[in-house]
């Protein structure tokens, strides 16, 4: 039975032509809702979002509150979305990263207090928790930038900061402002930053049957597929409280030397395998507590063993 029985939100998202984003705009459009999709089509691509009659798109950068004002006219609901992510793009451009981060929340809470927007939705990420003195790290875990002279701490930063600027204008601006924090989201065409399209990236490329990769195998991580993102991503939206942070993820951790061989093992390989160094600030583990997606009525549908084909499948033909 459909969650919803009133009228449909007319719905901006920002960052709709990435990954996830534009997952959730084909969602929601699924659903019937009306979708306007902001985004400057400097990394994501706008030919994941499939054509709908309800469905409009703005390219424009976030950072242009001209541009921001103008695609929250007739709006009612944000998803907010626009980053700059990838590890790479961290250490390469950290100006450009919290620039994205700062200006283009600020940019959009302003156009939304213009236009009375009254609900907003907030795409943080795990990097804000870093290395978390628990796991599975629940969302009241400690907010951390290390060392603020390491540039990769750019990205968790500038998602600590607007946190900050959501949940203090979400207070008096809002009726409901939410926070969701996603956890290693995979599936195909996710982008080439990730660990799991790195690592069919190096198979597929090897050389005399070896492959390289970063870190000792045992740092971990707990990987969740993209529908089953969507779904609990729509648990939050329709029953999500306001001023609260979700976790949306997958709680069953694995060590990425055994990912690999799960995946090698789908691809009927045998291959050697040398470890180097991880990247400082890289943290070794990662594993979300989802008890208060779960208390909403989210049910994962998919195990990493099952969901991966698609994902190999597409990286594979496409590396």
């Amino acid at each position: 039975m459909e969650l919803h029985k009133n009228k449909l939100d007319n719905i901006l998202i920002t960052g709709g032509a990435g990954f996830i984003g534009s997952n959730i705009v084909n969602y929601f459009l699924k659903k019937n809702y009306k979708v306007t999709v902001l985004d400057n089509i400097s990394r994501g691509n706008i030919k994941r979002i499939k054509n709908h009659k309800n469905l409009k798109i703005i390219k424009g950068d976030i950072r242009n509150l001209k541009i921001v004002d103008r695609a929250c006219k007739n709006i009612n609901s944000v998803i907010h979305l626009a980053a700059i992510n990838g590890t790479e793009n961290f250490y390469k451009k950290p100006d450009l990263v919290l620039d994205v981060a700062v200006t283009g929340t600020m940019n959009i809470i302003n156009s939304c207090i213009k236009h009375k927007i009254k609900k907003f939705y907030l795409a943080s990420s795990s990097e804000v928790y870093q290395n978390p003195t628990k796991i599975p790290t629940d969302e009241n875990e400690r907010l951390i930038v290390p060392n603020p002279h390491n540039p990769r701490y750019s990205y968790g930063g500038g998602k600590i900061i607007s946190e900050l600027l959501c949940l203090n204008y979400g207070k008096k601006y809002f009726k409901k402002m939410i926070i969701f924090r996603p956890h290693n989201v995979f599936g195909p065409d996710m982008g080439w930053e990730h660990v799991i399209p790195q690592l069919l990236s190096k198979i597929k490329k090897r050389k005399k049957n070896t492959i390289t990769f970063q870190g000792s195998g045992n740092e971990s991580r707990a990987f969740i597929h993209i529908d089953d993102f969507c779904n609990a991503f729509y648990m939050v939206y329709k029953k999500g409280k306001h001023l609260e942070i979700y976790n949306i993820g997958n709680d069953k951790e694995i060590k990425i030397i055994n990912l690999l061989k799960t995946i090698l093992k789908k691809l009927n390989l045998k291959i050697n395998i040398n470890k180097a160094d991880l990247q400082k600030g890289s943290p070794k583990r990662r594993c979300p507590n989802i008890y208060k997606i779960k208390k909403l009525g989210y049910k994962p549908n998919y195990k990493l063993e099952d969901s991966l084909s698609d994902s190999i499948e597409w990286y594979i033909e496409n590396s």
